[in-house]
């Protein structure tokens, strides 16, 4: 069996004991992640020549500016330590919904990280591969150059496996806020009845409808990538319940919930079916 060893940022800590717990294969290694007084990373790898000929992976959090500066300087490090592979576990690619141009001096900022992460150097084995879950856009896999490989893997079987478990299991329907997540998830999930839902403007305003599917009576189970403020999520909410959903939850990859925003989910909603529960992984 290969032996990997796993170091990990100071917010992935639990995280990386979790999956060590997983296997003997899997040995912790830890990072001294020191500041100068000046608030820059004074870093540290302790016992370096021991990662020699190692498989090496590092599991990552990529949640503000600062950590990726400091996590991005031990990533660029570990490859040249003459490790026999990299691999970077990065679950959220935080950039993932600023993908595009729309206008002339937009900045696709998930398009400047991808460059950031295709030049990680080559470990002894070949280009790092990156491992994410639940991109906001396949399409970013071609940001990324050919000094790294972007694997794009899904939490989904995560939540199909939950729904098969459930004592409703006959009586749920998927929901779909938009095109692009049925796009992204509707064969993992292909054997349940579902709706798919639609923004259209109204006026200054994006109303949420149904464009296929009926919930009357049913289970409906709200699917997509991430949930920021949760507008998306409660709009569908609104219109699933006028339509007759006897019970709404939702599942998202990643729960993001700036500025706590996850408490909108316990407003009074009138009487109107409210989101049973929110699951999310991140």
């Amino acid at each position: 069996m290969k032996k990997v060893c796993l170091f990990y940022c100071p917010e992935t800590h639990s995280l990386a004991e979790r999956v060590a717990a997983q296997s003997d294969a899997i040995e912790l290694r830890s990072i001294n992640w020191r500041k100068f007084k000046d608030g820059f990373p004074n870093l540290f790898i302790p016992n370096a020549h021991g990662i020699r000929g190692q498989h090496v992976a590092f599991l990552a959090s990529f949640s503000s500016p600062g950590k990726i500066f400091e996590q991005l300087s031990v990533i660029y490090a570990l490859p040249k330590l003459f490790v026999s592979s990299f691999t970077l576990v990065l679950p959220f690619f935080p950039t993932g919904t600023s993908e595009r141009m729309e206008d002339e001096g937009d900045v696709a900022t998930a398009f400047t990280l991808a460059r950031i992460l295709s030049n990680i150097p080559t470990s002894r084995g070949g280009p790092t591969s990156l491992v994410t879950f639940d991109i906001h856009a396949l399409q970013e896999r071609f940001y990324f150059g050919d000094t790294i490989l972007p694997c794009f893997e899904s939490a989904i079987p995560l939540l199909l496996n939950r729904l098969q478990q459930l004592p409703d299991s006959d009586n749920i329907s998927i929901a779909f806020p938009d095109d692009g997540a049925w796009k992204r998830f509707h064969k993992q999930l292909q054997h349940f009845p579902m709706i798919v839902c639609n923004k259209v403007r109204d006026g200054n305003q994006r109303i949420v409808r149904i464009k296929e599917g009926d919930p009357r009576g049913r289970h409906i189970v709200i699917v997509d990538d991430l949930v920021q403020s949760g507008g998306t999520l409660i709009e569908c909410q609104k219109v699933l319940a006028a339509h007759g959903a006897a019970k709404i939850s939702a599942y998202v990859t990643h729960g993001i919930f700036p500025n706590a925003s996850w408490e909108r989910f316990k407003q009074d909603t009138g009487g109107i079916a409210c989101i049973d529960s929110v699951t999310f992984t991140s």
